[in-house]
């Protein structure tokens, strides 16, 4: 019992972590790499062959 009370436990900590890393909402991880894919996508847009 004291092990299943641990994992999940656990599992909230590893959630609560990655809602606050990953999807926070203005500068998280997920909102850095739309930044970083947008200009990537607008320079490669923007050569001229």
């Amino acid at each position: 019992m004291r092990n299943i009370l641990v994992t999940v436990m656990m599992l909230i900590v590893v959630a609560l972590l990655f809602t606050s890393i990953v999807n926070n909402s203005g500068t998280g991880l997920r909102a850095n790499i739309q930044s970083k894919g947008s200009t990537a996508n607008s320079d490669i847009t923007a050569l001229q062959p």
